[in-house]
């Protein structure tokens, strides 16, 4: 069988070619028809529109992978190798470019790259290397804050309910352990989990909240430049003392899409393959192998759907098309899982998935938090199906709505119908006092006082949210 690499065509360059658009109806609620579409039409790399500008699209596994890890040296994140951009052709107003423009290590290369990633590797070291006490006590407020708001969610509504899962518990979730890693613990707090929904929301007072972000983020970084703590700024301070207050600013910025955004759509993606899909999730979690459910959900629904902008240094060929150097290439994270070269060795009924997606990235710019953000959707599921005996989508899997951009592609809302494992009634008001607890059920007044507060504070931020 002749297994030759097709034959590159003569064709006009990116600007010129028919383009299909990327943001349309299939993409958004059937994507892997989509993809499908452009494999048959295009093969491994397809011209598409992203928003007004013209993009190489790469929905091939291999292809993905080799650019991912780019022994070659050929691929760039910098915007300055973006030919169009350099020659003032890409809209000011292109609504991806805040993001392009962030100057942060996602869009560095080489030395300078490897320069904040070391001191990404070694500020998120203490939360994510077991065994160490940040990342037990990390644990133990991953575990307290799901709890919190499962204990919020149910309520008012008795042991059985309608509750959105993604609205009420996973999108906040995350948002309330990037304000403990970022050491927000003052009196602003909680002004600042607000904003940081906002941000993470889009909606329209997303620039003003990203303003008040970015200058609390500045301060906390100067602070801990002058006298590190122990929280994610403090701990990079201290491992790389070269970076500026506004370097440090930049990257920890991040924190609020990449645990915010990123974990909450994983929390929601794994929800919904163990209770909606026939993957075998369900199975793992019954068997207890909840990280085997996040990594069927990763790779059936990453959430990282498409990567950022990357530009070829030189022409290089991919399938009948020569991407020429300095064209916008977007890497489809979606498309290259369902792509025959690595779906096709895959069985359904298999006991575990593999683990040779690239939800999370590889080579170069891999993600570094992989562990925490794996820590934090484990804990998130694995709380949700200890606290309630019953889960069942309150719509057919179809019917959910999606919240689709670019790159990112999560669920708007995951309603369900639950029941609560364990349930107690609040007791009748009669006037006589309640009797006291005993045995395991007793708590010292502070840990019941600490525990109120926290739940006071979790009340307020879903109201503020007008979902509680």
């Amino acid at each position: 069988m002749n297994h030759a690499t097709p034959r590159a065509e003569a064709h006009p360059p990116l600007e010129s070619l028919a383009v299909e658009p990327l943001i349309c109806r299939d993409y958004e609620q059937r994507p892997t028809f989509y993809y499908e579409r452009l494999r048959a039409a295009h093969g491994p790399v397809a011209p598409v529109d992203v928003l007004g500008v013209p993009i190489w699209l790469v929905i091939g596994y291999p292809q993905v992978l080799d650019i991912l890890r780019d022994p070659r040296d050929v691929w760039s994140k910098r915007l300055d190798n973006w030919r169009a951009y350099t020659e003032g052709r890409v809209p000011a107003d292109w609504p991806l470019m805040p993001a392009m423009q962030a100057d942060n290590s996602i869009f560095r290369d080489g030395a300078e790259l490897s320069r904040l990633r070391g001191a990404w590797i070694a500020g998120l070291q203490p939360f994510q290397e077991r065994g160490r006490p940040q990342a037990r006590e990390l644990e133990h407020a991953i575990s307290q804050y799901a709890d919190d708001l499962i204990t919020v969610l149910g309520e008012g509504s008795g042991r059985a309910g309608l509750a959105d899962l993604a609205a009420q518990y996973a999108r906040p979730l995350p948002l309330m352990i990037s304000n403990r890693l970022l050491g927000f613990t003052d009196g602003r707090g909680e002004e600042l989990l607000m904003d940081m929904w906002r941000l993470v929301d889009a909606g329209p007072d997303a620039a003003e909240a990203q303003a008040r972000l970015l200058a609390a983020v500045r301060d906390l970084c100067a602070r801990a430049k002058a006298r590190p703590g122990d929280d994610l700024p403090g701990h990079m301070a201290a491992a790389a003392p070269d970076l500026t207050v506004e370097e440090m600013t930049r990257e920890l910025f991040m924190v609020v899409a990449l645990v915010g955004d990123y974990c909450g759509t994983l929390i929601t993606g794994t929800v919904l393959e163990v209770i909606g899909g026939e993957s075998g999730a369900r199975d793992s979690v019954s068997a207890g192998m909840i990280q085997e459910a996040v990594n069927r959900a990763a790779l059936a629904s990453p959430p990282m759907a498409n990567l950022t902008l990357r530009f070829p240094r030189t022409d290089v060929r991919m399938g009948r098309y020569t991407i020429a150097a300095g064209d916008p290439v977007i890497l489809s994270v979606a498309a290259a899982h369902g792509d025959p070269a690595f779906a096709g060795g895959q069985t359904p009924d298999s006991v575990y998935s593999s683990r040779a997606h690239v939800a999370w990235g590889a080579g170069p710019h891999a993600c570094v938090a992989r562990d925490l953000a794996t820590t934090i959707t484990t804990i998130a599921v694995g709380r949700l199906f200890e606290r309630f005996s019953m889960l069942r989508l309150a719509l057919p899997p179809d019917q959910l709505p999606w919240r689709s951009s670019p790159l990112m592609r999560s669920l708007r809302s995951l309603p369900v119908h639950y029941e609560l494992a364990e349930w107690r009634a609040a007791p009748a008001s009669d006037g006589a006092a309640p009797a006291p607890s005993t045995g395991a059920e007793a708590r010292t007044e502070s840990e019941a006082e600490q525990q109120e507060a926290r739940l006071s504070l979790t009340r307020r931020f879903l109201r503020a949210l007008r979902i509680g």
